[in-house]
């Protein structure tokens, strides 16, 4: 049994190790309001880029861009991988790791190579501890990212893929050059409420861009707002696909951000509780013990008395 200053030097610690979660708690929960306003913020300009591209789809005849059409024999797929640069937040970074390692397996069988890109700490060290090469990383930004962090991975990304497979594009950093992309797939945390976080597996190229081909379905649905493009449609793809694109992988951020706030928060309040729970235990022990050792004390005092009076 623990004597009394080991259990008191226990609950000090716990205290102690209580105080950080309570704190971890408190700012997680201050960013969850921010993250979602910046997620709420950013909604319109996707949905203006959405509906313009949309329009654009459906005004012209055939689209025959290269971020819009299918590889005949895919052969490498790029991963990214959005995790979080800190740890202490649940299960949030393991989910993702996990419909990863889904995703590589599925592919694998598919006949492609994945390709890993990652952003965030805790996914660099994960494939690195597991000898698993990572083509690039950018790290630094998971609470609070930037659409030109967004905008800076994406537009590698999309030199690789526009390269395709069996091309070489040289890395931003100079470090040599890395062998072109036939699919692009994005690996992400969605956010629910406060205490649902999804992982999310899409496709982000070649995209899929909507058309209408039923003109009565395109009336119902949406109307038309008989927009003039200028110049032609191939000249605006080149400049709005890949704009588009870096919008859906900031969009993906904000959305990782915000859970992985919420991740920590739910992690962080739980340890607390467990922290107030296990200081009430282990306070209930040592004043078990000092009553125990109270009462041997008077016992031997009431014992020596009597063998004096005797």
């Amino acid at each position: 049994m623990a004597s009394i200053r080991e259990l008191r030097s226990r609950i000090r610690s716990v205290q102690s190790t209580k105080k950080i979660t309570k704190a971890q708690e408190l700012i997680a929960t201050s960013r969850i309001t921010r993250a979602q306003a910046r997620v709420a913020a950013a909604k319109p300009y996707a949905h203006e880029m959405t509906e313009v591209l949309s329009e654009l789809a459906s005004n012209s005849g055939s689209l025959d861009h290269p971020l819009l059409v299918e590889r005949e024999t895919p052969r490498r797929a790029g991963i990214l991988v959005v995790t979080s640069d800190r740890g202490m937040c649940g299960g949030y970074n393991s989910n993702v790791l996990r419909a990863t390692r889904e995703l590589m397996a599925l592919l694998r069988e598919e006949g492609k190579q994945p390709v890993l890109f990652v952003m965030g700490q805790k996914g660099v060290g994960y494939f690195s501890f597991r000898s698993t090469q990572i083509a690039d990383s950018w790290t630094g930004f998971s609470q609070a990212p930037d659409y030109s962090d967004a905008s800076m991975a994406t537009n590698f990304l999309v030199d690789l893929f526009l390269a395709g497979s069996g091309e070489q594009v040289e890395l931003p950093e100079g470090d040599g050059a890395l062998e072109g992309l036939d699919e692009i797939h994005l690996v992400y945390t969605k956010f629910v409420t406060m205490l649902t976080q999804e992982p999310e597996v899409r496709r982000i190229a070649p995209l899929v861009v909507t058309q209408h081909d039923d003109p009565m379905e395109a009336e119902i649905h949406k109307p038309s707002r008989n927009y003039s493009f200028e110049p032609g449609a191939e000249a605006l793809l080149d400049a709005l696909l890949p704009k588009y694109l870096a919008t859906r992988v900031y969009a993906a951020l904000l959305d990782s951000a915000a859970s992985e706030s919420a991740a920590r928060r739910t992690a962080m309040k739980a340890a607390t509780d467990n922290a107030e729970e296990l200081s009430k235990t282990l306070s209930r022990e040592a004043n078990q013990l000092r009553q125990a050792q109270i009462t041997q004390e008077i016992s031997e005092i009431v014992g020596g008395s009597s063998a004096l009076a005797n």
